[in-house]
């Protein structure tokens, strides 16, 4: 493809002023070259993926990522939804034009260990998303969101793959693929009714190698978003591999769905009547049904977002059950319709006696959204809830990320945590 030169001031990158030594080196072999072919620089692309990862002269605790796409005459904009607190921020998320190239590109600074998703969206319609909470009309939405092309890392999710970026220094994730020569678990789908809840709902539960080989009792880890942490977070295999690494020890898993988005939502949100459904026909049935032990400081409740928060209230209700809570990003932002006040939660723990539950805490860092103090975000309200939990000395493992509220980061630090809970040299 040949193009004619122009300017090289007519360069315009990302509004923090941020420029690409490549894209730069590239504008200036326009300018002095005309014409220049660009299938060089594309297949360049092509042979490494994007985006484009450069260093800074004099700052090696970040990187420059540089996102590319290739738009024909019929491109009129490309707009970049990734989760590091501009989701849904039309204006800075928007690709630029190169000259009079096919290159449509963007430009950020990140720490160098970040781990993020991402999609994009070509011709979007650049209306704004803010206040969007039904789910077909955010599905409406997105509706354009689609893989970058030019990179092969991807992650399924919900309601459609995203493309992935790992820079080189983001937290190792060791235990999230199979080993050759690993004892594996076994998974079995389950049905089971509530009558506290009239509904009805499926469950995953994992048993460990050992399960068949001896009489034992075994630990029970309960997790939410039981498809999420079924496929998205490979649990199974997680615990395959920290069993057999002697990490923690062998346990019971039960991944627990939902009825439907509304149930999940008022499940997992501080609520009486999915709690007694747990402690009273869920805990019951496993243990006709499987050999549990009854200590309750063996027991782990967990989930992400909402499930951190009622893997939380779980415990703060129930700690004779439940000795140990495992938050991934948990949403301690709410309070119930009618108050008015935020971190209800967090209020509870705070003026009341301390409670036999041990707590492994993570979030990421891009979870930082609003940042306008409209309502406590994330890492606010994660980070209060960990100085409240410590004020009253109950035992916290906590521990940050440089990533957004999203599964690729969860399945790394559900190992994490599970070791901080259970692992065999964290109880001694």
């Amino acid at each position: 493809m040949l193009i004619a030169g122009l300017l090289l001031d007519q360069l315009v990158l990302a509004k923090e002023a941020l420029q690409s030594p490549r894209l730069s080196a590239l504008a200036q072999q326009i300018k002095e070259e005309n014409p220049v072919n660009l299938d060089e620089f594309w297949q360049e692309v092509a042979k490494f993926g994007t985006p484009l990862v450069e260093s800074i002269d004099g700052d090696p605790e970040h990187v420059l990522v540089t996102f590319l796409y290739p738009g024909d005459d019929n491109v009129h904009n490309v707009v970049i939804f990734i989760d590091r607190g501009l989701w849904g921020d039309i204006p800075s998320n928007r690709m630029e034009r190169l000259l009079e190239t096919d290159i449509w590109f963007r430009t950020y600074r990140f720490r160098q260990d970040a781990r993020f998703t991402y999609s994009l969206s070509v011709n979007d319609p650049l209306t704004s998303l803010t206040g969007i909470k039904d789910t077909v009309e955010w599905l409406e939405r997105t509706a354009n969101l689609r893989l970058d092309p030019l990179n092969p890392h991807r992650f399924p999710s919900y309601p459609r793959p995203v493309s992935v970026v790992e820079l080189p220094g983001a937290l190792p994730q060791p235990w999230i693929a199979k080993r050759p020569g690993i004892p594996q678990g076994l998974v079995k789908a389950h049905k089971i009714k509530s009558l506290i809840l009239d509904n009805e709902r499926s469950l995953w539960i994992y048993t460990p190698p050992q399960y068949g080989r001896n009489k034992n009792r075994f630990g029970v880890l309960v997790l939410f978003d039981g498809p999420a942490y079924k496929d998205w977070v490979p649990t199974p295999t997680i615990l395959d591999n920290l069993i057999a690494e002697k990490r923690i020890p062998p346990l019971i898993a039960v991944l627990v769905s939902h009825p439907s988005p509304k149930a999940r939502n008022q499940e997992l949100t501080c609520s009486e009547p999915f709690t007694r459904f747990l402690v009273e026909e869920l805990f019951p049935w496993l243990r006709q049904n499987y050999r549990m032990s009854s200590d309750p400081s063996c027991h782990v409740v967990g989930g992400s977002s909402n499930g951190g928060l009622g893997a939380a209230y779980a415990a703060f209700r129930h700690p004779e059950i439940f000795g140990n809570v495992l938050s991934q990003s948990g949403a301690f932002m709410y309070s119930p319709p009618g108050d008015h006040a935020p971190e209800w939660l967090i209020r509870q723990f705070q003026s009341t006696p301390t409670l036999p539950i041990r707590f492994h805490l993570d979030f990421g860092l891009m979870e930082d959204h609003p940042a306008d103090g409209s309502i406590p975000n994330i890492v606010v309200t994660n980070r209060h809830f960990r100085d409240v939990l410590l004020s009253k000395d109950y035992w916290v493992h906590y521990q940050e990320f440089n990533g957004g509220h999203e599964y690729i980061n969860w399945r790394g630090t559900l190992a994490d945590g599970l070791m901080a809970l259970l692992g065999f040299e964290s109880r001694h």
